[in-house]
């Protein structure tokens, strides 16, 4: 296909993601299933086109004058891209599958707007109500904390040192574009830079088919390392899902001592166990959700909660859910994260440690949920996770955001990574 085709196929999605209100990967899939004809590099270009779009849908649709998708396209291309009006009109010139030009007055006009102009939330490019959680959690720097959401994500892989070593899987790999992770110890990250590139497709490595590494964005590789698993110690991984912190913290343990993976939705602990298996863990025992759990009441030296929250933490990954995310969202998500604390807190042996940890930088879903845990469970304290931070990765690296160094925020503009909340609360031995 051509750029005009390419062009058109986005609109047509989005479009379809606007009238049926529905994730952008299905409108997607189903664009792809219903034009057989295009190959791969045609799809990895047209997702490219739309999730830039949905990634700064409010700041691109202001600079186009327009709430048409149409308009929005041509506004990534002029705005985002670095396209010129010249270069565009040569391009699609002639191309019958391209969609109808901007008028030279639209061009001009875009041309001529200016997004400091805008609303802040404009700018920002979230939802306008969101703007009180920003201000709260980044103060006067809200703005620039959001708008690093709308950049595009990495591919981040995690090195399984159970299996292997960064070194040994980067010279496996062998490209240019896999560099070390600039704060996580075992990551390899892949660039997504050029408008139409296209994410390797590292799940057909032979070192992933032999568990040499997993895909794991940096941020979430961080907070696994932050845990501070220790050979021997007994965990329960309380939400473990999928099993990607349980994979991490079987790796920082060297199959030593036991992991109890346990999440209360079976559909989502599904592929944990293949995972486990791939990986060569051998120190992890997976407990169904109707499991008899209560041996295990005040026995673990950590409990480890990635808890249910909003995502939004991962807007740069699944834009499209920030358009979709409202108040009734996020107070659903805040009665399963108590929920989930005080089911989780009674494994808690004296003297261990009980870690909250979100994929989301909203201050109703991290601060406000432990801080008000520790006031009616007094038994628990929060201990500082600025020091281990710095005990890991030192004074060098980029640094979370941390209003007391206790607990602390990962986010793509601080430390170029996914957004994570993380907590560590001591359970008192008196």
């Amino acid at each position: 296909m051509r750029l005009g085709g390419r062009l058109q196929a986005a609109i047509e999605v989005l479009d379809d993601i606007d009238t049926r209100k529905r994730p952008a990967g299905d409108a997607l899939r189903d664009w792809g299933l219903a034009h057989r004809f295009a190959g791969s590099g045609d799809r990895a270009a047209i997702g490219n086109l739309v999730y830039d779009c949905l990634r700064q849908k409010a700041s691109l649709k202001y600079l186009a004058g327009s709430e048409e998708n149409r308009a929005l396209v041509f506004s990534l291309l002029i705005n985002s891209w670095g396209m010129s009006e010249a270069e565009l009109r040569e391009t699609l010139d002639g191309d019958k599958f391209a969609p109808e030009l901007p008028s030279p007055e639209d061009f001009a006009a875009m041309a001529a707007r200016e997004l400091n102009n805008a609303e802040p939330h404009i700018q920002a490019d979230i939802p306008e109500w969101c703007i009180p959680s920003f201000e709260a959690n980044f103060d006067d720097e809200w703005i620039e904390e959001a708008k690093a959401f709308g950049k595009r994500p990495p591919l981040d892989i995690r090195v399984n040192t159970l299996k292997s070593t960064r070194e040994k899987v980067l010279k496996q790999l062998g490209r240019p574009d896999a560099k070390p992770t600039t704060i996580a110890r075992h990551g390899i990250r892949f660039e997504s830079n050029k408008p139409f590139a296209r994410q390797p497709n590292v799940q057909a490595e032979e070192s992933f088919q032999k568990g040499r590494f997993e895909i794991q964005d940096e941020g979430s590789q961080i907070v696994g390392d932050l845990i501070f698993a220790r050979p021997g110690e007994s965990i329960l991984d309380y939400c473990a899902g999928g099993g990607g912190k349980t994979l991490s913290l079987a790796a920082s343990m060297e199959n030593k001592g036991q992991i109890h993976a346990y999440d209360s939705d079976k559909s989502r602990l599904a592929p944990i166990h293949e995972r486990l298996k791939r990986a060569g863990t051998r120190n992890v025992q997976v407990h169904a959700p109707k499991s008899d759990m209560s041996a295990l009441i005040g026995k673990m030296d950590k409990v480890v909660i990635d808890a249910p929250c909003t995502g939004s933490g991962t807007w740069r990954r699944r834009p499209d859910a920030k358009w979709r995310f409202d108040e009734k969202n996020l107070e659903m998500r805040l009665e399963q994260q108590e929920e989930v604390l005080s089911g989780a807190a009674p494994f808690v042996k004296p003297g261990g440690h009980l870690i909250y940890i979100t994929c989301s930088i909203l201050p109703e879903e991290n601060e406000n949920q432990v801080y008000g845990f520790t006031e009616e469970n007094p038994e628990f304290e929060i201990v500082s996770a600025g020091e281990v931070w710095q005990d890991l990765f030192g004074f060098e690296k980029p640094a979370p955001w941390s209003s007391d160094m206790k607990t602390i925020t990962l986010t793509p503009a601080s430390t170029n990574t996914d957004g994570f909340f993380f907590c560590v609360m001591e359970r008192k031995s008196g």
